[in-house]
């Protein structure tokens, strides 16, 4: 069986920095084991990173969002904590994307590096009802006979109701969603 882990966004400026919150601090460790029960397994991981560039505020996202954060080359955008131990390990792949979710034409590219006759993928990360459905809703999108699991134990939103909330619209997507 050919698995695919993509861990979505678990990066410095969204556990402790700009926008962190301490619901995404709990995940490390159990984010932390199931990459490396990937790997061990010879399964691949892809880590997935918010993108942002100087001109943030001039953004769509940034007038919606004023906050400065994952600026590249910031230490915000670097994985969290003991994640930055797979920075350049086998069978892992790492992505910039400067959306919420992998643009369309990326996750084509990516899919010749990852494979795609992938059996199953699953994914874990922040924020639950921002990028985390939107890579959803991207990967069902190319994947389309691939079975995926959100572990919504390994997700969190800086906001408990609209991770509850994303988590059934996952559910909804045919997705299996663990709680």
């Amino acid at each position: 069986m050919k698995k695919l882990l993509v861990v979505v966004d678990y990066q410095k400026d969204f556990v402790d920095g700009a926008l962190g919150f301490k619901k995404a601090e709990t995940l490390e460790e159990g984010i932390y084991n199931k990459v490396k029960s990937y790997l061990n397994n010879g399964d691949k991981v892809l880590f997935t990173y918010d993108t942002h560039y100087e001109n943030y505020l001039e953004t769509r996202e940034g007038k919606s969002l004023p906050v400065p954060h994952c600026i590249i080359n910031t230490e915000g955008h670097n994985l969290y904590g003991k994640l930055m131990e797979f920075k350049d390990s086998k069978n892992t792949f790492h992505y910039n994307k400067e959306s919420f979710g992998i643009a369309p034409k990326d996750i084509i590219s990516l899919s010749k590096e990852i494979g795609e006759d992938l059996d199953e993928i699953e994914l874990v990360g922040v924020v639950t009802n921002i990028c985390v459905i939107s890579n959803v809703v991207t990967f069902q999108s190319q994947y389309i006979n691939t079975n995926l699991i959100v572990d919504g134990t390994l997700c969190a939103s800086f906001n408990e109701s609209l991770h509850e909330k994303a988590l059934d619209v996952i559910e909804s997507l045919t997705v299996k969603v663990i709680r």
